[in-house]
């Protein structure tokens, strides 16, 4: 069986982990990265907005934009 515990505080951690560990469970702790293309293209447009090729926009036209 598995189990997955989510928001766990800081503060916790250390006390759940012993009482695993004192049970005979197995901690494992999965890093899910974000997608490198992706990553790439947000540090990209980062850079460009930066660097003053942004465009400006006031709220209603974007709401245009979004119809």
């Amino acid at each position: 069986m598995e189990l997955v515990l989510k928001n766990v505080k800081k503060k916790d951690f250390p006390l759940l982990k012993s009482l695993a560990k004192s049970l005979g469970f197995e901690i494992v702790k999965e890093e899910k990265p974000y997608n490198p293309e992706f990553v790439k293209e947000i540090l990209a447009a980062s850079k460009e907005v930066r660097e003053g090729k942004g465009i400006r926009m006031t709220m209603e036209e974007l709401k245009e934009l979004c119809k």
